[in-house]
């Protein structure tokens, strides 16, 4: 396999674990095999490796993840779910001494552009830039991802990002692989694809298209069975949904109000299918289906069908041999919703596992930390409290007494002169005055003095912390789920790669420590 990086180090980066707050369960063997009619939807690139050949290893099991397409491969935590499945996977095989493959599904089918279509970085000044695709007009279709050209835009985009990129020995890299599938002519679905399987399949990570055909048919009689069920099925996920908030668990996804679990592509684009009167109505479009309807154009036009966001977990044990999935923090919340559905499609569900989570902290963070002697959550918090502490600290104190102290002295001395004057001859009254106010104005151009250094010098401090809080705090949110990951690559080569890796088969092998079942 062709690395499309290269090797190199890090330097001092730091990767800072911040562990999702969620127990991790060993995940349980499961039977089953890979239908070889899917294996055309594994995603393979130039100087790639088929991934027949351990796709067909006798007994293999998958770690899956997945993420909705993105531009430039999104933020930061779709490569550590893509490197968390492979630390998983990683720690199982060794365990159970039978091979375990990471897959990352594609959710192509996804039609959020305003939430797919932009990227944020750091640029050398140290604020957050971004880059975005033209938003969709308001009566455009809901056009799924895997159909949406990225369009002439791509390049404006992919300029600006480029123009910020560092210089280092990473770089022209980083950039080719950015080059080589974020064109006008590629989908925003394969984009994503394409470029997040060069990168990762260095590491043993296989990339699944979930909207290839050969998907599409093999997931249509789910679908329909889905279908068919939709009113019970409903039910219970209401019934679920609220034994949840009984033990103050958020369901995370609304249910109960009729919808079924598939969309289906109409008029209007992508579109939920509601139970109504017997049979089934388009939210948007309010497009009419009988359940034999469904099932003739399922037959016919496969690709028009795709889980909703509680269904495509259940299709994807449904057609994988998966021991376990990779979750952000979103996902976990919702998980625990879909036990219906498993059990009535008759699926044996995969062990939802937490992704690995955590910060990178680079040099130039380091430096900050250490001259102003705080903490890296110090950095983690809305500006305001930091700062004001920081200036408080660097306004010398004896600085200020002596100001007060003259002033007062003065004041007091003047006044006594000023009497005295007075008794000698009532004329010296008017020039010991002036004389007094000259010494307090000398004193006040002193004061203000110190008080413009010392606001100069803040501000260059201030400006300091907030670079530092930009790079691992963007924008008020954690930097993995904000930062495109280009900069960084560009920074420190592919080794950041193998040290995520290392860092979440770290984890995931500490944490199982002890957890697995001695039998």
């Amino acid at each position: 396999m062709t690395d499309p990086l290269a090797a190199g180090g890090t330097g001092a980066l730091r990767l800072v674990p911040t562990p999702l707050p969620a127990p991790i369960e060993p995940p349980d063997r499961r039977d089953g095999t890979l239908d070889p009619a899917l294996e055309p939807a594994f995603v393979t690139g130039p100087g790639q490796e088929p991934p027949a050949r351990r796709l067909r290893e006798p007994g293999v099991r998958f770690v899956s993840t997945g993420q909705q397409p993105a531009l430039f491969t999104g933020p930061l935590y779709t490569l550590y779910k893509a490197l968390s499945a492979a630390a998983l996977a990683r720690v199982l095989e060794r365990r159970w001494e039978q091979p375990v493959v990471p897959v990352f599904w594609v959710a192509g089918d996804d039609h959020d552009l305003a939430e797919a279509g932009h990227a944020e970085w750091v640029a050398g000044d140290g604020s957050v830039r971004s880059a975005a695709l033209p938003p969709r007009p308001p009566d455009a279709p809901l056009t799924p991802l895997y159909r949406v050209p990225l369009g002439p835009e791509v390049a404006e985009a992919l300029a600006a990002l480029e123009a910020d990129l560092p210089g280092s020995e990473f770089r022209d890299r980083t950039v080719d692989w950015l080059r080589r599938h974020f064109r006008p002519e590629a989908t925003v679905a394969g984009s994503y694809a394409a470029a997040l399987a060069e990168l990762v399949a260095p590491l043993g990570v296989l990339v699944f298209d979930s909207t290839h055909p050969a998907v599409k048919r093999s997931a249509a009689p789910l679908f329909l069975r889905a279908l068919a069920a939709a009113p019970e099925l409903d039910r219970e996920l209401d019934r679920r949904a609220r034994e949840l908030a009984a033990e103050g668990r958020d369901p995370g996804v609304p249910v109960g109000d009729g919808a079924t679990l598939v969309m289906i592509e109409c008029r209007l684009g992508r579109d939920r299918l509601v139970a109504a009167e017997g049979g089934f109505l388009t939210r948007r479009g309010k497009r009419r289906y009988d359940l034999a309807a469904l099932e003739s154009l399922a037959a016919r036009e496969p690709e028009r069908f795709s889980p909703n966001v509680l269904l495509r977990p259940v299709v994807e044990a449904a057609l994988l041999p998966t021991v376990a999935y990779v979750a952000g923090p979103g996902e976990l919340r919702y998980l625990p919703l879909t036990r219906p559905i498993y059990q009535h499609l008759g699926v044996r569900p995969q062990r939802a596992v937490p992704r690995w989570s955590g910060v990178l902290v680079e040099p130039r963070v380091d430096r900050v930390l250490a001259k102003f002697g705080i903490a890296l959550e110090d950095l983690m918090t809305p500006p305001g409290e930091l700062e004001a502490r920081l200036v408080r600290s660097r306004v010398p104190e004896s600085a200020a007494d002596a100001l007060a102290a003259l002033r007062e002295a003065l004041e007091t001395h003047y006044g006594t002169i000023g009497r005295a004057a007075v008794e000698i001859d009532p004329t010296l009254a008017q020039p010991v005055e002036g004389a007094r106010r000259r010494a307090l104005a000398g004193l006040e151009d002193v004061e203000k003095k110190l008080v413009q250094h010392l606001k100069k010098r803040a501000e260059i401090e201030l400006g300091q912390i907030a670079r530092a809080r930009n790079s691992v705090w963007p924008l008020g949110r954690p930097q993995e789920r904000v930062l495109t990951a280009a900069p960084f690559l560009a920074r420190h080569g592919p080794r950041l790669l193998e040290d995520v890796l290392e860092a979440a088969r770290t984890w995931y092998a500490e944490t199982l420590e002890g957890a697995w079942d001695p039998a």
